[in-house]
């Protein structure tokens, strides 16, 4: 029969679990650094050499219901895992689920979430409904940051004050009487919100926010607007590069496929969204000095980065895609390249996810699509640099339009087989689910392959999202040398993890193959019977 565990007596709710699990929610209760210490034990783990994380056993274990008795009378009640780990230790767990979210499988990760809205704890409710929205389940984000309105506009305005103040903090200016008869309106609704009174949607009063917003909020709610939209952009179609099983290849066509239609409506929106971005005055001031660094950068010169690009994180993604035309980025040498890649690289805090992005995008794509020969050694090594240390953004920005451009060639496919055979195995899962999104064709075949020969690690999800997509390509690529090669790489190097319907699939899909390594393919699937 199950006793009351006392806080802080008795063992610990994971106690059952596996070694791993419990490494990982030792470290998660182990203070407001717990999310660290989170990401330090995924991290030890994969240096081990051991095999990756079990997310799938790990979620549904957190789902599980379990005895456990509660409240004056001791009742013995079911109570998911997730909702009896200390309340610390569920904060965390939910901010490491939003950092390692790529890695993750849906189908065990929305159960988790909709545990997380029964805790009354508003934090966990809101960073649920924050992972729930990055999956794409229909939930609004309206009221799902914890902060009260007042809150958020009171940091907004510390965060524009330190924007335009330099190095010095502006004083506090006296408050606007209109502004102070807003904020009270405000507290009144948010101190209705925590208290749980019920209100019908049409009692409650239109929101002045979008009339009585005070000017300088409003260049700034413009700003954040755009980064907003963004971000999403970016995120959503990194969503699924991890899992790789959550939706059909089929929708994932339809998908890509509308981004390139939209991609030309997008270019042409730039150059009216260059107009309306002003560089900060700090960036201005030093534009000149930056340009002659980038002139006078030699190959294999090290050190600290120049000051100067610190200021690369007062820039939003719009404005640092308008440093890189006024510096001329895409026109910069090889060895100028090399260079800045290595002053980047070297830049503490890292940059955010969505200016390196746009570095990505601005400092290779235009330079890989016009190559017509090999790329030099110079390129090569400032791509697999960046790329070691930015992956999500390389394979957002370069990845999926190098692939999917009308003009790749020999040159672009060779570059990208070098970028699959030197990747790390925890970016190599990430771009298979870039890849496996991809409408596929020749070239697509080869660099999978290179890919593929590293021995990726991948969970038995995405392993059906990759037999699925080669049987569907098998009836277009008869005759294809690069498709077969392909076939056989699976075929031989992952042969432990092909069931018996699948392998019965590929059987299917070889039938109409005209290549000479047909007969080779088939014996070998022969041989996974015996």
């Amino acid at each position: 029969m199950a006793t009351p565990r006392a806080e802080g007596a008795g063992p610990a709710p994971w106690a059952h679990l596996e070694a791993p699990a419990r490494l990982l929610l030792q470290a998660l209760q182990a203070g407001p650094e717990g999310t660290r210490g989170g990401l330090g034990v995924l991290r030890k783990l994969g240096n081990r050499g051991a095999e990756l994380f079990g997310w799938d056993r790990f979620l549904e274990a957190l789902c599980r219901e379990e005895p456990i008795v509660e409240g004056p009378d001791c009742r013995l009640e079911l109570k998911p895992l997730l909702l009896q780990l200390p309340r610390l230790c569920q904060r965390n767990l939910m901010s490491l689920l939003m950092a390692v979210r790529p890695s993750l499988p849906e189908n065990r990760l929305l159960p988790v979430l909709q545990i997380a809205q029964q805790d009354p704890d508003p934090w966990l409710r809101a960073l649920g409904e924050l992972l729930q929205r990055d999956l794409g389940v229909g939930v609004s984000t309206e009221g799902a940051s914890p902060l009260s309105k007042r809150c958020q506009r009171q940091l907004q305005g510390l965060c524009m004050r330190l924007g335009q103040g330099g190095r010095k903090l502006k004083l506090l200016q006296n408050p606007d009487p209109k502004e102070k008869e807003v904020d009270k309106e405000e507290e009144h609704e948010d101190s209705q919100k925590l208290g749980k009174r019920r209100k019908d949607p049409e009692e409650e009063p239109a929101s002045p926010e979008g009339e009585r917003a005070p000017k300088r909020f409003r260049c700034l709610e413009r700003e954040e607007e755009e980064d907003h939209e963004e971000e999403k952009t970016e995120r959503e179609s990194l969503e699924t590069l991890a899992d790789g099983g959550g939706a059909s290849p089929i929708k994932n066509q339809t998908v890509v496929r509308t981004e390139t239609n939209e991609a030309g409506q997008n270019l042409a929106d730039a150059k009216g969204l260059v107009e309306n971005v002003e560089l900060p005055k700090a960036v201005q001031d030093q534009l000149p000095r930056l340009q002659q660094l980038l002139k006078t950068s030699g190959e294999g010169l090290e050190g600290t980065p120049p000051v100067e690009l610190q200021l690369l994180h007062e820039c939003s993604p719009s404005q640092v895609d308008l440093l890189c035309a006024q510096l001329q980025l895409p026109q910069v040498s090889d060895t100028g390249l090399l260079q800045l890649c290595s002053w980047l690289l070297a830049l503490s805090p890292d940059l955010s996810f969505s200016n390196a992005t746009v570095l990505t995008r601005s400092l290779f794509l235009g330079r890989i699509l016009s190559l017509t020969s090999s790329a030099s050694r110079l390129l090569m090594t400032a791509l697999t640099s960046f790329c070691a240390k930015y992956t999500y953004p390389v394979c957002r920005a370069l990845l999926g339009p190098v692939l999917q451009a009308p003009g790749t060639g020999p040159a672009q496919t060779e570059l990208l087989c070098c970028l699959m055979k030197a990747l790390e195995p925890d970016t190599q899962v990430l771009m298979l689910g870039q890849i496996l999104e991809l409408p596929w064709k020749e070239e697509t075949f080869l660099v999978l392959q290179s890919l593929l020969e590293q021995q990726v690690e991948m969970t038995p999800e995405k392993f059906s999202v990759l037999i699925e997509k080669l049987c569907e390509e098998g009836l277009a690529a008869t005759t294809s040398m690069a498709y077969a090669k392909l076939m056989l790489t699976v075929i031989t190097k992952y042969q432990a993890s092909i069931t018996e319907i699948q392998r019965l699939s590929l059987a299917k899909a070889l039938e109409l193959n005209t290549t000479f390594l047909r007969k080779s393919l088939q014996a070998a699937l022969r041989h996974l019977t015996s």
